[in-house]
């Protein structure tokens, strides 16, 4: 059978689309004017491979404690980095890592110690451990972070989420 060369141009095209789309990058929008550790929007072009994590909760930091307790876990700012360096160990397993995160939720309980209020300063100070300027790693996620009436554990301060994308 033969086929025009318009046919043919056009067939290889179609062809070459899936090997163009893996080949573009992730795109980081930042906040226009700031520069808050987060991204505005990411844009995940077709192709990429998404991972969504599930959510993570703190670790004991001092087993000598009630596991109920706040002592137990840490404040938030303890919690978080407990949180965050989980979720760096299980994306470096997969062969990931944070620069690959393009989507976070956090989740925060406020307890009698913040007057009920989430201690977003605390979890910002673990965050930029691994975000941002401070962290000389500049793919910034999109993220939103909640304050919440509870979590699983009454002493848990925090749960994240995450969704990253393979290079």
């Amino acid at each position: 059978m033969k086929m025009s060369k318009a046919a043919a141009l056009m067939t290889c095209a179609a062809l070459s689309l899936p090997l163009l789309s893996q080949a573009a990058e992730v795109k980081r929008h930042g906040i226009p004017g700031s520069d808050f550790p987060i991204a505005a929007a990411v844009e995940v072009p077709a192709g990429k491979t998404t991972v969504y994590v599930s959510g993570k909760t703190p670790h004991v930091v001092d087993a000598s404690k009630p596991k109920d307790s706040l002592e137990a876990y840490g404040d938030t700012e303890v919690q978080a980095m407990s949180v965050l360096s989980d979720i760096q160990k299980q994306l470096q397993g997969m062969g990931l890592d944070m620069k690959d995160v393009v989507k976070m939720q956090v989740f925060m309980v406020g307890g009698p110690e913040t007057d009920g209020k989430m201690d977003f300063a605390g979890f910002m100070k673990s965050y930029t451990k691994f975000f941002g300027k401070d962290a000389k790693q500049m793919n910034l996620p999109a993220r939103s972070a909640f304050q919440i009436a509870a979590l699983a554990n009454p002493a848990y301060r925090i749960e994240i989420e995450v969704v990253a994308v393979r290079p």
